[in-house]
């Protein structure tokens, strides 16, 4: 987590010092040279979590113009000078600020006030569960009937198609019917469960030289719309070297804020495996497969979905490895 530490006092800062020494982040003195909105402005937008070593009242103040929802917001925690509370104000769950408070609390021999209510009580929270298995939460405002059912004593349904190592919590029943309260899923899915994706998807790309950005999009959203992937999952896209400056490609990547991974002839060919083989592409780039191959070198998994044929475009998709754990 890259973090940004404030304070205002001489103590204050000598107490933000030892944390950033421990935790890593930076750390200012704020006053006349460095104010507390622009400071705030900078680094609500940059770091992943702000501790300030002050007031809670000061940071709230501070940190309110910025807020905008909790799967977007960084992790806040204030911190007293004399070093005795870490108390999470922000995103405690999906940022991250209540394992920060724990962590700085750890750090200095403090309490950490924790008031989440899942965690006060000890209870199995989803979406902290959720984010350490590297999931996205789709759904955040169905979070909370998730979590009420686990208040009251209820336990939820949980659908997930992969083994879960470690002991699994008593707030927590699994199932594999659909209808459930929350779901672990690389799929579209049109019901009320909680959606929890797993980022763990590649799409290898082949196309012809010059094809838009537009075409690709187009026939992105008809692989999605026929094979049903949740467009969440997908980390990045991969392709042959080849393609390494193809303008429509890079741009198609760019808006999904994808990174595009390039591989040579060469390598794709000794990747083994059962790929769709194609003598026009082996005879127009050097190897048999491209989409399929570079699905699978990128991810380090395996195929989910063979070679799909679009409009002058194929795309294939590979699954990374995926582990979850109840011990989280």
């Amino acid at each position: 987590m890259t973090l940004a530490f404030a304070a205002f006092t001489r103590r204050g800062e000598d107490l933000a010092r030892r944390l950033a020494e421990q935790l890593g982040g930076s750390v200012t003195r704020i006053d006349k040279e460095n104010p507390l909105p622009v400071w705030t402005a900078q680094q609500f937008s940059e770091k992943e979590g702000l501790v300030f070593v002050g007031a809670v009242g000061i940071a709230v103040r501070a940190v309110a113009p910025h807020l905008r929802h909790k799967t977007t917001d960084p992790a806040v925690v204030a911190v007293d000078e004399g070093g005795r509370f870490a108390i999470p104000l922000v995103s405690g769950h999906l940022g991250g600020a209540n394992a920060l408070a724990r962590a700085i609390a750890a750090c200095l021999g403090a309490i950490p006030v924790i008031t989440t209510a899942t965690d006060g009580r000890g209870l199995f929270a989803v979406d902290s569960w959720a984010k350490t298995q590297g999931c996205l939460v789709k759904e955040p405002e169905r979070i909370k009937w998730v979590s009420s059912n686990v208040l009251d004593g209820k336990p939820i349904q949980l659908r997930c198609p992969w083994p879960i190592s470690g002991e699994k919590p008593e707030e927590v029943s699994l199932t594999e019917e659909e209808a459930c309260d929350a779901a672990v899923t690389l799929y579209q899915e049109e019901n009320t469960a909680l959606h929890l994706l797993p980022k763990a998807l590649t799409l290898g790309v082949g196309c012809r030289k010059g094809t838009s950005q537009a075409a690709l999009e187009n026939a992105y959203a008809a692989l999605l719309a026929e094979q049903n992937f949740a467009p969440e999952a997908f980390v990045q896209a991969a392709s042959i070297d080849l393609k390494d400056n193809e303008p429509g490609l890079l741009a198609f990547c760019t808006a999904h804020s994808w990174e595009l991974k390039t591989y040579s002839a060469e390598e794709l060919s000794k990747l083994p495996g059962d790929f769709t083989p194609s003598p026009f592409v082996a005879q127009i780039t050097g190897v048999d497969n491209v989409c399929e191959r570079a699905a699978v070198r990128a991810s380090g998994g395996y195929l989910i979905q063979k070679k799909w044929k679009g409009a002058g475009v194929t795309f294939a998709v590979a699954l990374a490895p995926v582990h979850f754990d109840w011990r989280w």
